[in-house]
């Protein structure tokens, strides 16, 4: 399968949880909103000032010259000031409601105020300062949608509309497990042949980043028995299940067998680089997807393929990452026959403007290549990339939230 192949297939069988919950608003951060939230108020609830100065009448305004008006009130934000006498002008704070036959707000800047009397040296334009009631959203208007993930800019918008409350999915619980007799958890002595099981922290923080719940079943035997148990484990515990490893046809490699004496698996061998081999499957209800062992094809792997599953099965609606297309700061020179996500970050080109540039060594083994970019650039499969020329950008700040 191409990428966006294996990525279409996958999407069509992503199921949202349907479990939902009500929570504080000020808990939701990272939650799925259930339902679609409306409006109780209007914002702002009157005509307000954008700004402190003055509110006057236009028509009392001398159009060419200076307007001295005596004060009639004062209307700091959260009072309601009287409606304002004719020839007169109110002292106004940013937010106040703007009074009744009021129908500008002059800025401070323009005005010199002494002895109960402002003088205003330059006429604004009718309506200049004024937020208008209802401008930002009416009562009863939807303001956030089904499937949104809700951020701060959400959880503040909700708060505004008036609700401290939002309906939200449960979070997906997902479980996790590492398969290798070669690997090892940080802080123990290493033997020979040994490596550290980095997958496990990478994909723990990537299932956080989501807003999962981790059910961390930790390193398995390279057992055929071992690998059936802990499925079995995880099915129970789990909405989904995840691991790296295991799942080529190796003799050593148990995962394949496993998933499929207890329930059903589908194998790809995606055209992609890093990465190749992913699995989908299912395990009694739950679903099963196995990564590359190998650390940055596993990284890269979820990235584009159970993030969005994942985010899709939480009920978000939009899981396509926003990228951007910018100049190469590299040559493409050897293109091979598989779309390749090259490990990249931004830099500033000769004229200022941002370009990609490459980690210079793009092994599928380097996994400091992750830790230094910033973003994954595309590279389609057969095509040579000249500098200069455009490419497309996913940065992390899309892939890892």
């Amino acid at each position: 399968m191409t990428a966006d192949e294996a990525l279409a297939w996958l999407l069509e069988r992503a199921k949202a949880v349907d479990a939902t919950e009500e929570v504080a608003v000020e808990d939701t951060l990272g939650r799925v909103l259930a339902e679609d939230v409306a409006a109780t108020v209007s914002a702002p609830p009157l005509d307000n000032s954008a700004m402190d100065g003055y509110a006057v009448r236009l028509a009392d305004l001398d159009p060419e010259g200076e307007t001295a008006l005596p004060v009639s009130q004062r209307i700091p934000a959260g009072h309601v000031g009287q409606p304002l006498a004719q020839g007169t002008a109110a002292r106004i704070f940013t937010g106040a409601p703007v009074p009744p036959g009021a129908d500008t707000v002059v800025m401070q800047e323009h005005c010199t105020e002494a002895d109960g009397r402002v003088t205003v040296r330059r006429a604004p334009q009718a309506g200049a300062n004024v937020r208008r009631a209802g401008e930002d959203f009416a009562a009863g208007a939807t303001v956030l949608v089904a499937g949104t993930r809700l951020g701060p800019q959400h959880q503040g918008l909700a708060a505004a509309a008036g609700h401290a409350r939002l309906k939200v999915a449960r979070r997906l619980k997902v479980a996790a497990f590492f398969t290798g007799d070669e690997i090892v958890m940080p802080g123990e002595p290493l033997k020979p042949g040994q490596i550290y099981n980095s997958n496990r922290f990478a994909l723990r923080g990537l299932l956080q980043g989501l807003g999962c719940e981790v059910v961390d079943l930790g390193i398995v035997p390279d057992r055929f028995d071992a690998t059936v148990d802990v499925l079995r484990q995880a099915a129970r515990q789990a909405d989904a299940v995840i691991t790296s490893g295991g799942v080529s046809v190796g003799e050593e490699d148990h995962v394949k067998a496993a998933v499929e004496s207890i329930g059903k698996l589908t194998m790809w061998k995606v055209a992609m680089k890093p990465g190749k081999p992913l699995a989908f499957g299912e395990l009694d209800g739950a679903f099963f997807l196995g990564l590359p062992g190998n650390p940055v094809s596993a990284f890269v792997t979820f990235c584009l393929f159970v993030r969005p599953f994942l985010l899709r099965c939480q009920g978000v609606r939009q899981v396509a990452p926003p990228s951007y297309i910018l100049p190469a700061a590299f040559e493409w020179k050897k293109p091979g026959d598989r779309r390749e996500f090259a490990r990249a970050r931004l830099d500033i080109g000769a004229d200022g403007s941002p370009v990609a540039a490459l980690y210079p060594n793009q092994s599928s083994g380097a996994l400091s290549s992750v830790a230094w970019a910033q973003g994954l650039v595309e590279l389609p499969e057969g095509k040579t990339i000249e500098r200069g020329q455009s490419v497309k950008f996913i940065p992390f700040s899309e892939l890892l939230s």
